[in-house]
């Protein structure tokens, strides 16, 4: 987790969606299940901070999707923006980086769900890549 102090502000492509999260986030992790190709077109890379330290400025366009049993996805109903991922059993949602403004500070640190990516790209940054879920994950 990066120990930025500053607030760091993001939103959707139009404006319906924006938001403030205080750190600590945590590092990117790079998901490239099934799931996160089709609602994204290829796979998602994504932050995550504790439920509080998330703030709403505009929610008018959050919608939120029941994706699993397990998780939901929230996007923007308006411009179809990906922006964050929860398990409500947690406190903690993960932010699709992109949808973060600017430079964020963050590295990515592994890649979850290998086992399902496309084969048309490669993945050869040498971080630690996961078949599936970690177990490590499992309370994050």
């Amino acid at each position: 987790m990066t120990e930025k102090t500053t607030k760091l502000k993001g939103g959707c492509l139009c404006g319906a969606v924006t938001f403030e999260v205080e750190p600590p986030l945590r590092d990117i992790i790079s998901c490239h299940c099934t799931q996160c190709q089709k609602s994204s077109g290829h796979y998602f890379a994504a932050t995550a901070a504790s439920n509080d330290a998330l703030h709403l400025i505009q929610d008018r366009g959050l919608k939120w999707f029941k994706s699993s049993d397990w998780a939901e996805r929230g996007f923007c109903s308006e411009c179809g923006a990906n922006m964050f991922w929860r398990m409500p059993n947690r406190n903690m949602t993960s932010i699709l980086a992109g949808s973060l403004d600017g430079n964020i500070d963050l590295k990515t640190v592994r890649h979850i769900f290998v086992a399902d990516k496309k084969d048309y790209y490669n993945i050869a940054d040498g971080l630690p890549q996961f078949e599936s879920y970690p177990e490590e994950m499992k309370n994050q």
